[in-house]
């Protein structure tokens, strides 16, 4: 299928042009590109992944950053030269701190090694300086920022034991952590300010989303809603199969009408190979097939729950759909990338285009 082909009916569609933000998470590249792996268009042809992502639709590209990883991939530097293409090529950059030297997120969210004998007080200052001291590294190099989330899904927190929040003292500290870096980030050097943002998995359940903002806002700990700008969620829909869109939907406009903050969909995907899943799809899902169209349908239809909300309703990334090594993206199922085994883009892509 060539991206041409698709582009007429994708631009039909146009209501989902009100989004700003229309992006994919490309963290592995450069692992990828190391491994052998190249990329190509759909017309064969072979290309750095940011033109594929440039053409077909794709104005901003998402990163994840660790502190200290024990084979390099993912910390500073990495981050500044996967940075350095995206520049070259025009695509915005969402910078994603994980405030670990591994994965964070709803499972684990492990202080970096270098950090652990801190205490309370000093962990809230070396979050401050390290989080300062990469985005004035961005500067250095020229490099500017539009998007900076402050953690990476801490719906239970971050920096444990410290900033876990089923702990004592844990909603107070969760909310003194991220003032810190809200505040290295906003006097930090980098010019224009980013937007930053707080990532909470489980997008589709407002009681969470509810339950999250009111505890760590009200507990004390410093953090106010001037601190941030975007409200980002992950939405996966084999999970749960109450992870519905109408209830994706509902969650948005709730926290919209609550909290008065930008919403953004920052993790999505959809299969096109899924033989097995391991939990039921929700019920109003289920309608789209498991194949590339099936990506488009479903890309489609997150964004139009997103811009459902207004003007405040303003982007969505696609989880990583070009990490050949990881094809399944940590679901059950075999296949959610928006590339063939071959690198070769398999015109899902081309869905940015009219989103």
């Amino acid at each position: 299928m060539r991206l041409s082909s698709l582009i007429p009916v994708l631009f039909t569609t146009t209501a989902l042009a009100a989004l700003r933000d229309k992006g994919v998470d490309w963290s592995s590249l450069l692992v990828e590109e190391r491994a052998g792996k190249t990329y190509k268009n759909t017309a064969g042809q072979t290309q750095p992944l940011e033109t594929i992502l440039k053409n077909a639709g794709v104005n901003m590209v998402r990163q994840r950053i660790w502190v200290n990883p024990s084979d390099g991939n993912y910390n500073l530097d990495y981050n500044i030269k996967l940075a350095q293409r995206a520049k070259a090529a025009g695509l915005k950059i969402y910078l994603n701190f994980h405030y670990s030297d591994t994965w964070a997120d709803p499972g684990k969210q492990g202080t970096p090694a270098a950090w652990r004998s801190l205490s309370r007080d000093a962990l809230i200052q070396q979050l401050y300086d390290y989080t300062k001291n990469v985005c004035d590294t961005f500067q250095k190099n020229n490099i500017p920022l539009s998007i900076v989330s402050i953690g990476n899904e801490i719906t239970p927190g971050l920096l444990f034991p410290t900033g876990q929040l089923s702990s004592s003292n844990g909603p107070r500290n969760v909310a003194a952590l991220l003032k810190a870096a809200s505040s290295a980030i906003k006097q930090s050097t980098l010019n224009p300010t980013p937007k930053i943002m707080i990532h909470l998995d489980n997008g589709w359940k407002w009681d969470t989303q509810q339950w999250w903002y009111d505890t760590v806002l009200g507990s004390g700990g410093g953090l106010t809603s001037a601190d941030y700008d975007i409200q980002g969620v992950s939405y996966y829909p084999f999970y749960n199969s109450a992870a519905t869109l109408s209830a994706l939907g509902s969650s948005l406009s709730n926290m919209v009408r609550k909290y008065g903050k930008e919403v953004q969909v920052v993790e999505t995907n959809w299969p096109t190979y899924c033989p097995n899943p391991r939990y039921q799809f929700p019920a109003d899902v289920r309608q789209y097939p498991f194949s590339v169209d099936g990506q488009i349908q479903w890309m489609k239809a997150v964004a139009e729950k997103i811009s459902g909300v207004g003007s405040l309703g303003t982007g969505i990334f696609y989880w990583e759909p070009a990490w050949i090594d990881n094809a399944g993206l940590g679901s059950s199922c075999g296949w959610n990338l928006m590339v063939t085994d071959q690198g070769q883009d398999m015109g899902s892509l081309g869905v940015f285009n009219s989103i």
